[in-house]
C-alpha cells in the first residue's frame, strides 16, 4: 500500500462523518477499503446493539456475511473472542490451530483458511469488532495490523459520534416536546381562569385533576381546551360553551 492512498483513504473516511451520513453505506465501504488497502481476501464487521448484543452490519462478500452470522449463532469463532476481550485475535493457519472447531468448518466450507480479528474500540469501550479473512493460510504483518487497527479505530470513533449526536437529538427532541407542552399548559391555564373565574394556581389544580380523571396526559387534555374540543369538560366545570 501507498502512503498516498493511504492517507486518501483516512480522508475519504473522514468526509463520511458528518451528522447525516449514511452509515451503512459508511460501514461497507469500510469492509471494501479493508479488502482494498490490506490485501486481504474479505472483511466483516459486527457491532453491537442497544442491548450490547452483536449483530453483522457489514460484509464485502455475501459468503462472508453468512460466515459472520454463523458465528453469532453458534458464538463460536475469532470474533466473539475479539469482542470479549477486546484484543485482537489473530490465527494463521485455521485448520492447524485447533480453535472454534465449528467456525473452522464452515470458514473451510466457504474457502477461508486464516483470519484476523481486530478490536472497535475506543479507550475502554468496545462496541464490536472487524474480521479480516484470507483464503490462503497467512499471518498479519505488524504493519498491516496497524493499519487495520487504525481503520477499526477511525470507524469507532465516527460511530460513537454518531450515536452521541442522536442521543443529543433525542434529548433535544424530547426538550422541544416538553417546551411545547408547557406553552399549552400555560394557555390551557388562561382559558380555564377566564372561564371559570379562577385564579391560575387553582386552574392548574383543576386541569391536573381533569386530565387525571380522564386518564390522558396532561399536555393532550390541555390541547383540547385551548382548541376547544374539551367544550363538554369546560361546561361541565361550569364554563360557557360560547
Amino acid at each position: 500500500m501507498t502512503q498516498v492512498r493511504l492517507t486518501e483513504m483516512f480522508v475519504e473516511l473522514a468526509d463520511t462523518l458528518v451528522d447525516d451520513f449514511d452509515l451503512l453505506d459508511f460501514l461497507h465501504g469500510l469492509t471494501e477499503k479493508c479488502v482494498e488497502i490490506l490485501g486481504v481476501t474479505a472483511a466483516g464487521l459486527m457491532l453491537t446493539d442497544e442491548r450490547d448484543r452483536l449483530q453483522v452490519v457489514a460484509a464485502s462478500t455475501e459468503r462472508t456475511r453468512l460466515l459472520e452470522l454463523f458465528q453469532l449463532q453458534t458464538e463460536q469463532g475469532p470474533c466473539m473472542d475479539c469482542y470479549r476481550t477486546g484484543q485482537p485475535v489473530s490465527v494463521a493457519d485455521l485448520p492447524s490451530a485447533d480453535r472454534w472447531p465449528h467456525f473452522t468448518e464452515a470458514a473451510a466450507e466457504v474457502g477461508f483458511a486464516s483470519v484476523h480479528a481486530l478490536p472497535m474500540r475506543l479507550r475502554s469501550e468496545v462496541i464490536g469488532a472487524l474480521n479480516l479473512f484470507h483464503t490462503d493460510p497467512c499471518a498479519l504483518d505488524q504493519e498491516t495490523q496497524r493499519v487495520g487497527q487504525a481503520l477499526a479505530d477511525v470507524a469507532t470513533i465516527g460511530l460513537l459520534q454518531q450515536r452521541a449526536i442522536q442521543h443529543r437529538d433525542s434529548l433535544t427532541e424530547q426538550l422541544q416536546t416538553a417546551l411545547n407542552s408547557r406553552v399549552l399548559i400555560e394557555q390551557a391555564k388562561g382559558v380555564l381562569a377566564e372561564r371559570l373565574e379562577l385564579d391560575v394556581a387553582d386552574a392548574f389544580t383543576i386541569l391536573r385533576d381533569q386530565a387525571r380523571t380522564r386518564n390522558t396526559r396532561l399536555s393532550d387534555f390541555a390541547r383540547g381546551v385551548v382548541d376547544g374540543t374539551e367544550q363538554a369538560a369546560l361546561v361541565a366545570l361550569g364554563g360557557t360553551s360560547d
